[in-house]
């Protein structure tokens, strides 16, 4: 087991960086599901229910992002 703090996050930043990707795929998954089913149910609100799912789809991506970003921190540290 690695005990130097550069070892540990060599190993846990594409970890988690991994997790946020699968996390934000389901969440994306599961909301482009619910939009569908809203829009089948009721199609002449098809225009607002795809406007509030491209918002929400949007903000689970920028979480994803906010990830990624935060593992190029994590790496530069990772160096030196």
């Amino acid at each position: 087991m690695p005990s130097d703090f550069r070892s540990m996050l060599a190993l846990t930043v594409p970890l988690a960086l991994g997790m946020a990707a699968v996390a934000s795929a389901f969440g994306l998954g599961k909301a482009v599901t619910a939009a569908l089913e809203a829009v089948a149910r009721q199609p002449e609100a098809g225009g607002r229910i795809q406007t509030v799912m491209i918002i929400g789809c949007a903000m689970i991506e920028a979480l994803t992002i906010y990830a990624l970003v935060t593992m190029f921190i994590f790496q530069g540290r990772i160096s030196g």
